[in-house]
């Protein structure tokens, strides 16, 4: 734990003057945010493979109950509790439910259609239409992307454990089939 408590330190200090409290307290801040962030995609992750509420409140040191109640989603099937991720016109969609197994398929068949991955949830990606057709990429969540951004991949989102990559092909989008 102290290791990771070390780098999370590090990487806020770093790029600010340590004597700029404020800046120390901004960039906090924005390590606080991602931090919850990816503990959610966590939560939603170990869900999706089938561990119970009690399990995850028990890793967390809460109840079975709170565990739910902080992680879970609300009857509209939004993550957050508000409607931030819904989508909010006909250029954005969900797509799903997807799994592991039949989501890359899909990403393929939807990027032809000018579909792209801005988000994903439990089961399900945010998608984003365009006037052009796109390539999906799901990498590990394991460091650097730079080698990718050099091949023209930029991520789409990330989802504990994995990054989706999207890649615009500059081909026009294909009409889908009536």
């Amino acid at each position: 734990m102290s290791d990771l408590v070390d780098t999370i330190g590090r990487a806020i200090l770093a790029g600010v003057d340590a004597e700029d409290q404020l800046a120390v307290v901004r960039r906090a801040a924005e390590a606080d945010r991602a931090t919850h962030d990816l503990l959610q995609q966590a939560v939603t992750a170990a869900r999706a493979g089938g561990h119970s509420w009690a399990a995850i409140g028990s890793t967390l040191g809460l109840t079975r109950q709170a565990a739910q109640q902080r992680f879970g989603r609300d009857d509209a099937g939004d993550d957050t509790g508000d409607n931030s991720n819904v989508p909010d016109g006909p250029e954005e969609r969900w797509l799903g439910p997807v799994t592991a197994f039949d989501e890359m398929a899909e990403l393929e068949i939807a990027g032809r259609l000018g579909w792209h991955t801005v988000g994903a949830g439990l089961l399900r990606h945010r998608m984003v239409r365009t006037a052009t057709q796109w390539e999906h990429k799901r990498v590990l969540w394991t460091g650097s992307l730079a080698r990718y951004e050099r091949d023209g991949w930029q991520v789409g989102c990330r989802a504990l454990p994995w990054v989706y990559l999207v890649r615009d092909t500059g081909e026009p989008a294909q009409q889908p089939a009536r």
